[in-house]
């Protein structure tokens, strides 16, 4: 994979992708930086990102992901999307430093854009103020939230609890004190305190969780 931009987002992805197992190329228009991180990366190479020809000479257009982790420069971060796709990246994951700047990057074509700011906040509101233990949300109003099981549904299966049709979402997975996770099915048995996995429209899994 490729990662543009070695700011605290761009080299913490990076460093996160070798040690899931990937081979990076990391890329910063800065000559110390990337002297900085030379041993941390399979490749760090010095490059104008916003320069399309200067990605085609560094080989990025042999890569299918880019993550481009440029944050303060918004007009780099644009450039640097576009001279992606221009070369046909398929999937182009970009960092957002504002409502705008997001808009902009869905509007030029990101695949993907991320506000990681925002969403560690909704993410920490969730978890201090409710029963959650863990909460993602998608970008298309999807969330999937670790809670403790609500009354409503404990001590019973799941087709006994109704829960999708009842709440709108749906417990993908059970785990019981002591024991491994399991996948829920409709004769899944939820026992009190048991942890749920649980899917659907975020406003829906916000309801459900908070019953807990």
């Amino acid at each position: 994979m490729i990662v543009l931009g070695l700011g605290r987002f761009g080299t913490a992805v990076a460093r996160s992708l070798v040690h899931l197992g990937h081979e990076v190329l990391a890329v910063d228009g800065q000559a110390e930086i990337v002297q900085k991180h030379a041993s941390d990366f399979t490749h760090v190479v010095t490059a104008d990102t916003t320069d399309t020809e200067a990605l085609r000479q560094i080989g990025a257009d042999q890569f299918d992901v880019a993550v481009v982790g440029i944050g303060t420069d918004i007009e780099a971060s644009v450039l640097t999307v576009l001279g992606l796709l221009d070369l046909e990246v398929k999937e182009v994951w970009a960092k957002a430093t504002s409502g705008k700047h997001a808009a902009i990057l869905e509007r030029v074509g990101a695949t993907h854009v991320i506000r990681p700011e925002s969403q560690m906040g909704k993410r920490v509101a969730h978890l201090v103020t409710g029963t959650m233990t863990d909460f993602i949300e998608f970008d298309d109003g999807f969330a999937i939230a670790r809670t403790r099981a609500p009354e409503c549904t404990a001590d019973r299966t799941l087709t006994e609890s109704n829960v999708r049709q009842k709440y709108g979402v749906t417990v993908v997975g059970v785990k019981t004190r002591g024991e491994d996770f399991t996948y829920a099915q409709a004769d899944t048995y939820v026992q009190s305190g048991d942890e749920l996995i649980v899917s659907g429209p975020t406003p829906k899994v916000e309801i459900y969780c908070a019953l807990g």
